[in-house]
């Protein structure tokens, strides 16, 4: 009789937490699923993204370094690492492998979704601001969302209307290659206060740092929080 093989261990604890939900985030967005049903990998230039993910995860698996196929200079920070049985949730889910385009609703608890929008927003989302020049004193400023993946975006917006009352609208970009979800002033500020709601929440603090930058400028102008 032919001896079994070693039954696969699961290296990631699958339990949902608020860094359980940012973890899946930053997934979906600078994330990658392979198809052959194990592999995990999440690639970034930003060393600090790489770290959070493996903190909440809690994976001790090294980081490597590499290039684009059309560079030399290796400035992405990876760390990969293999799970069947985390595969099998994200899939269960809807994290799928090739998902950049197929991407839709993504089933996460309630009580975890702006966890979740954390890790998204760390990943492929922004804020811009500006003075608007033909008024004085008129500070203008959007958070967004991107994304290849249209039924995505569309999700998005649907919970935070249905959590917020925001209507936001969805643009595509100057190359046509994703859309993006585009939240201003007001709006932002409900995004960013349920966002930010605890200050040890785990996050890229580059971006938290900018929006901070930001409402201490909406603050000095008298505008509403």
């Amino acid at each position: 009789m032919l001896k079994r093989g070693p039954k696969p261990k699961g290296k990631v604890k699958i339990e949902w937490s608020p860094d359980f939900a940012y973890a899946s985030g930053l997934l979906v967005t600078d994330g990658c699923v392979y198809r052959d049903g194990r592999h995990v990998n999440l690639t970034s230039k930003d060393i600090e993204q790489i770290t959070n993910f493996k903190m909440a995860l809690h994976i001790d698996n090294a980081i490597t370094m590499k290039s684009r196929a059309d560079e030399q200079v290796k400035k992405y920070y990876v760390v990969q690492f293999s799970d069947v049985y985390f595969v099998r949730f994200l899939d269960s889910i809807g994290i799928h492998p090739a998902k950049s385009k197929t991407l839709d609703k993504v089933f996460v608890p309630p009580e975890y979704f702006f966890d979740f929008l954390r890790g998204v927003f760390d990943g492929d989302g922004y804020v811009h601001s500006y003075f608007d020049p033909r008024w004085r004193s008129s500070f203008l400023w959007y958070l967004g969302f991107c994304s290849a993946s249209p039924k995505f975006l569309h999700w998005i917006r649907y919970e935070l209307f249905i959590r917020l009352g925001l209507k936001g609208h969805i643009t595509k970009t100057k190359s046509n290659s994703c859309q993006q979800l585009k939240y201003a002033k007001s709006e932002a500020i409900k995004i960013v206060q349920r966002l930010y709601k605890l200050n040890c929440a785990m996050c890229l603090s580059r971006k938290k740092l900018k929006i901070c930058k930001i409402l201490a400028i909406v603050d000095m102008l008298g505008g509403k929080r």
